[in-house]
């Protein structure tokens, strides 16, 4: 008989694999390196295939841990809603505000479901560049932001940071010099650290192709234009590029609108939003 997938294990695996690294995952949820390795050797056998490649600057999906993180996140996201199912619903509206990098990972999903358990609560997603946010929150359309808190004129209530990981199609020469890259268009805080990390590392580079959205990016690195930093939810199966510089962690912050506080209704969303960033 096959065994139920554990959910301790499958929240070690999503958050090593957010993360890139297990010596993050084991700062990020308190436990030991070596607790973290024990628990995710018996998800692996448990699913009867390696999830994960290890090596020195951190983990990578295998093809098979590719196929299951977006069931693994699914999985924790309704865990997530149903401990709050049987508490009373919340009404109202809630203006929500995602950098377009999130709308790849389950944030967009775990609030369709909320919604779902919540049938008088009316959320409003909006996404895109930080300048798009700023001005969204400006006319006073966004009760939540998660993006670069630099964008916003509030400071963030609390903040997370989450890594980058390089992304290039499977035949993509990653050792071109110049490598060619796929960027965000300006303005983008996160270039910058990128472009730093190349030439720390040696590494010269030239502008491939640039887009405003995270869809012209994915599609340019998918016609093997360049290699692009992305979130790891962003990154596309069979698109995960080793063999270059290990990139930094960027910083997302939570800020939410003055007035709302005691607010049940964005209460309830902020508390998703922080479980699942």
């Amino acid at each position: 008989m096959a065994s139920d997938l554990d959910m301790a294990q499958l929240r070690v695996f999503v958050t090593c694999a957010r993360s890139g690294s297990i010596s993050r995952a084991a700062a990020a949820l308190g436990r030991s390196q070596p607790a973290l390795s024990q628990q995710l050797r018996r998800l692996e056998r448990t699913v009867g295939q390696p999830l994960l490649h290890r090596s020195a600057t951190g983990v990578t999906l295998t093809k098979a841990g590719e196929a299951l993180l977006p069931y693994a996140e699914r999985i924790l996201a309704l865990s997530a809603q149903a401990r709050t199912a049987a508490a009373p619903a919340v009404q109202g509206h809630c203006g929500v505000g995602l950098l377009e990098d999130l709308t790849a990972a389950p944030l967009p999903q775990a609030l369709a479901d909320f919604t779902r358990m919540n049938p008088g609560a009316a959320l409003e997603l909006i996404s895109g560049p930080g300048p798009v946010l700023h001005e969204a929150y400006a006319q006073g359309r966004i009760h939540l932001a998660l993006c670069d808190p630099s964008y916003l004129t509030e400071p963030p209530r609390w903040t997370a940071h989450l890594p980058l990981t390089w992304a290039a199609a499977p035949g993509l020469d990653t050792t071109l010099d110049p490598l060619p890259l796929v960027l965000f268009s300006q303005p983008c805080r996160w270039r910058q650290p990128l472009l730093d990390t190349l030439e720390a590392a040696g590494r010269t580079w030239r502008t491939a192709f640039e887009s405003t959205s995270l869809p012209g990016v994915r599609a340019a690195v998918r016609a093997g234009l360049g290699a692009a930093a992305l979130l790891p939810a962003t990154v596309e199966p069979g698109t995960t590029a080793r063999g270059l510089p290990q990139l930094p962690d960027v910083e997302l912050g939570l800020v939410r609108r003055p007035g709302t506080e005691g607010d049940p209704l964005v209460d309830a969303v902020e508390d998703v939003l922080k479980r699942l960033t």
